[in-house]
């Protein structure tokens, strides 16, 4: 029962497309505007997706601690945003983490912690940033808490997939492992084609 369950959750994720990027900037005021932001972009929640597929292949401490790098350096970039420090090639670099993420998913690379949290959170700053550039009328705080808690369940998500894969095809299965890699060639297959969109 879990794990028919855990497959379908992790194909209704697989199948939902929003319909828009951001929200109008007067109209991001509360929390909720915050948790939605995330939301609906397709480049923020393949990235994210992304990154707790790719903490999952990593296992063991990385389960948390790539996803919690990404949390909390996409706050930094926020508080960035805010204070108004230029950053540059901030839409292009989430473009490019769509397209990165999946690859590193697709090539099932495992690196050493530190590294991987360093990279995830890389691609972090410039998500967080571009949350900071569009907070419109809404309240820092619970902005940045909404955002966070989107971000961190899209994670959850992420890791989910990679569960419910291991779960369905049993621990190193190359039928799972292979399943992983084609989500992460497509992950990146999308981040292409959102260059050219």
């Amino acid at each position: 029962m879990l794990r028919r369950l855990s497959c379908a959750a992790a194909l209704l994720a697989l199948t939902t497309v929003p319909t828009a990027a951001h929200l109008n900037p007067g109209e991001q005021v509360s929390v909720a505007t915050g948790f939605s932001h995330p939301l609906l972009g397709v480049d923020h929640i393949l990235a994210m997706i992304a990154v707790g597929l790719w903490a999952y292949s990593n296992g063991g401490k990385g389960l948390w601690v790539i996803p919690s790098a990404f949390v909390g350096t996409m706050l930094f970039g926020f508080l960035l945003a805010l204070s108004g420090f230029p950053l540059p090639f901030v839409e292009p670099a989430i473009l490019a983490s769509v397209l990165a993420l999946g690859l590193l998913v697709a090539v099932a690379v495992r690196m050493p912690l530190v590294p991987s949290a360093t990279l995830v959170g890389v691609f972090a700053l410039f998500h967080g940033y571009a949350h900071g550039g569009e907070i419109g009328l809404a309240g820092e705080v619970g902005y940045a808490a909404g955002f966070a808690a989107a971000t961190a369940l899209l994670h959850a998500l992420g890791l989910t997939i990679g569960f419910a894969i291991n779960s369905t095809f049993g621990a190193h299965s190359r039928n799972g492992e292979y399943l992983a890699r084609v989500l992460g060639g497509l992950t990146s297959v999308a981040g292409v084609a959102l260059f050219f969109a």
